[in-house]
C-alpha cells in the first residue's frame, strides 16, 4: 500500500507500549498477577494467562479490562474497589518493566532521526508513572519530554482508554495541531482506532509484535484503518524522512 500524502504534517503522536519499546509481554507478565488476583477476589471465571490477555487486551489499560471482565459476568464494582485493583497493577508493572526493559539502539536512532524533522508527543493508555519508567530504562527521556506526554489514564478529566478517541483529541488540542497536521504511530488495531476516529492519519508499526502474530496483527492495522504498516523503526523512519537509519538488531 503506498504511503499517504504527508506534506501538511508537522507533528508525530507516538503510542508508547509496543511501539517504542517491547513492552507488551512482560506487562502482561506482571499484569496477569493482578488480574487473576482480580478474578478470585469477584469470583470471574475465564482465561487470564499473560499471553491469553495479551492478545486480547492489547493497547487497553487495566482500568478498561477489569471493569470489562466484571461487566461480563455481572459484577458491579465500586469506584473505590476499581481504584485499588488499578493502583496496585499500576505499582507491580511499573516495577516490573522498569527492571527489564533495557535502550534499543535501533529505536532511539529513530526517534533521535525523526525529532529532527518533526516535533514528538506520546499518547499512550497508560500511566504516566508507567511511561516515566519505561522512558528512562529505554533511554528515551531526552527525546520525549513530560510536557508531551499523554496518558488516557491521567491526563484527561475522566479516565479512559484506546480505542475512545479522547486522549488523541485531548492531545491535539494541547498541542495546538490539528488532526491533517498529525500522523500517529501505533502497534495495535484498538490504538489505530483511537488515532482514526480523531481524524489522525495513522502507520502502523509490528517491530515488537511476536513473529508469528505480525501477519494477523497486520492485517488487524489495516483493518481498523491504518494507512500503511511497517515491520520496523527503520523503514518507518526512512519513510517519514527519507534517509537510511539504523534496522533492528
Amino acid at each position: 500500500m503506498s504511503i499517504p500524502d504527508l506534506a501538511g504534517v508537522t507533528t508525530l503522536l507516538l503510542d508508547a507500549d509496543g511501539t517504542l519499546f517491547p513492552s507488551e509481554e512482560p506487562a502482561f507478565v506482571a499484569s496477569a498477577t493482578v488480574t487473576q488476583d482480580f478474578a478470585r477476589r469477584f469470583g470471574l471465571t475465564g482465561d487470564f494467562s499473560p499471553g491469553h490477555l495479551r492478545r486480547t487486551t492489547t493497547g487497553r489499560n487495566f482500568r478498561t479490562t477489569a471493569q470489562d471482565l466484571a461487566g461480563q459476568q455481572g459484577v458491579r464494582l465500586t469506584a473505590a474497589e476499581l481504584e485499588e485493583w488499578v493502583k496496585r497493577e499500576k505499582t507491580e508493572v511499573t516495577a516490573y518493566l522498569r527492571r527489564v526493559l533495557r535502550p534499543r539502539p535501533d529505536v532511539v536512532a529513530a526517534v533521535a532521526a525523526l525529532d529532527r524533522r518533526y516535533r514528538l508527543a506520546v499518547v499512550s493508555s497508560s500511566a504516566l508513572t508507567r511511561l516515566a519508567a519505561c522512558f528512562t530504562a529505554s533511554g528515551l527521556d531526552g527525546l520525549l519530554p513530560r510536557d508531551r506526554r499523554f496518558s488516557a489514564e491521567d491526563s484527561l478529566p475522566v479516565p479512559t482508554s484506546k480505542p475512545d478517541p479522547a486522549v488523541y483529541r485531548f492531545a491535539l488540542t494541547r498541542l495546538g495541531v490539528a488532526p491533517a497536521q498529525a500522523l500517529a504511530l501505533e502497534d495495535s488495531a484498538t490504538g489505530v482506532a483511537s488515532a482514526v476516529a480523531a481524524g489522525v492519519t495513522t502507520a502502523g508499526l509490528v517491530q515488537f509484535v511476536p513473529a508469528d502474530e505480525r501477519p494477523g496483527r497486520t492485517e488487524e492495522l489495516y483493518g481498523a484503518g491504518a494507512g500503511w504498516v511497517r515491520s520496523g523503526w527503520g523503514e518507518l523512519t526512512a519513510d517519514l524522512t527519507g534517509d537510511a537509519v539504523p534496522v533492528a538488531s
